[in-house]
């Protein structure tokens, strides 16, 4: 594929994302998915942080300010949640936070796999990586980043479900690293706050910590503490969160680990993965072509671009996985039926697609 029609790809990506962004500043995982018409701090975050880097601010600072606005109007259930913790009284998961809002901010009462944490680490860091890329002030963010910092270091190393709402009895990887991305961004954005910051310092170290000494297995990531098997979201550690250092021992061995037992075309979420049959997901697609880029191997990232383009539907929508190489296609109607075809467009997709244009170059905002 040509340089200039991935451009146009990226160029109706950014569109699109801008197009299906709420009033309120949320964006919807996906608008056409009836299960996805919500937004995911974790998912919103990434988005936001796309169009951040593409030139367009206005729309990422709305979404961090719906994030800002969800968090405000749950100050004081976070403070008793916290007062709580910290007098050694049980908290249980269906009180924590939940993963995904309606798009006007309200809580979601549908059942869910609710509780995850990756998300508020996720929004602390890109909108620190966003207020630094634009000089833009941080004052207006402040009491909901100290909401937040409150609740992840109270919470934050938690057992909870991972990315793909699955497995809640384990602490993953890729949201301790989340977490302590966030809590890292968040020290120098309550700056004023000396104790705060400490605070958010402090257990962000012991997190990393905590990674290198139960997140490692024969040199590599794992999917979680203590674990041998790798994740596709391990890759966001070694591209956007820095949990390792890109081209580290421990960086490499994690992407040579992830390359050899979920890398078809695309990437693999795990091994055994049935959901939609376990396709190939654009959005670790990209996150690998990232670190391909990161570590100089330019011509990989740019061929893992043109795969994702290459699922693109005629009229340039981005779904959320290819099923072409699904792992077990037989699963492919039981959730076509329970749900409808797959997601698309899935606007994280989109604007994981555009991070990996703009990161190789192949796209640049004006």
């Amino acid at each position: 594929m040509s340089r200039s029609a991935l451009a146009a790809l990226a160029e109706s990506s950014i569109a699109l994302i801008a197009e299906h962004q709420h009033a309120s500043g949320a964006y919807p995982a996906c608008p056409d998915y009836p299960v996805y018409r919500y937004s995911w701090f974790r998912d919103g975050a990434f988005i936001a942080d796309a169009m951040s880097r593409a030139g367009r601010p206005d729309s990422a600072a709305a979404f961090f300010g719906w994030c800002a606005g969800v968090i405000e109007a749950r100050a004081t259930r976070i403070a008793e949640l916290v007062d709580r913790a910290g007098r050694g009284e049980p908290v249980t998961d269906p009180e924590l936070l939940p993963t995904r809002y309606t798009l006007d901010g309200a809580d979601d009462h549908d059942p869910w796999w609710n509780f995850q944490l990756d998300g508020y680490g996720t929004w602390l860091w890109a909108l620190g990586e966003h207020l630094a890329r634009h000089d833009a002030p941080s004052s207006g963010y402040r009491d909901a980043v100290s909401s937040t910092v409150d609740y992840l270091v109270a919470f934050g190393r938690r057992p909870c479900f991972d990315w793909w709402e699955e497995n809640a009895d384990q602490v993953h990887t890729s949201t301790l690293a989340a977490v302590a991305a966030g809590l890292r961004a968040a020290a120098a954005l309550v700056g004023d706050d000396p104790e705060r910051a400490a605070r958010a310092h402090t257990t962000a170290a012991a997190i990393e910590d905590l990674i290198a000494r139960h997140g490692v297995h024969d040199g590599h990531l794992t999917k979680w503490l203590d674990g041998t098997d790798v994740d596709g979201s391990l890759l966001a550690c070694v591209s956007s969160f820095g949990t390792v250092a890109p081209g580290s021992p421990v960086a490499e061995r994690t992407y040579d680990e992830i390359r050899r037992r979920l890398l078809a075309h695309g990437v693999y979420r795990y091994r055994g993965d049935t959901f939609y049959g376990g396709g190939e997901w654009l959005i670790l697609t990209a996150w690998l072509g990232w670190y391909e880029r990161l570590t100089g191997r330019d011509d990989d990232a740019v061929a893992r671009l043109e795969w994702i383009a290459d699922q693109a539907t005629p009229d340039g929508r981005l779904p959320e996985q290819a099923s072409a190489t699904a792992q077990d296609p037989s699963f492919i109607p039981m959730w076509t039926q329970r749900w409808g075809p797959v997601a698309t467009p899935l606007l994280w997709s989109h604007a994981m697609f555009v991070t990996l244009a703009v990161e190789t170059k192949v796209w640049s905002p004006s």
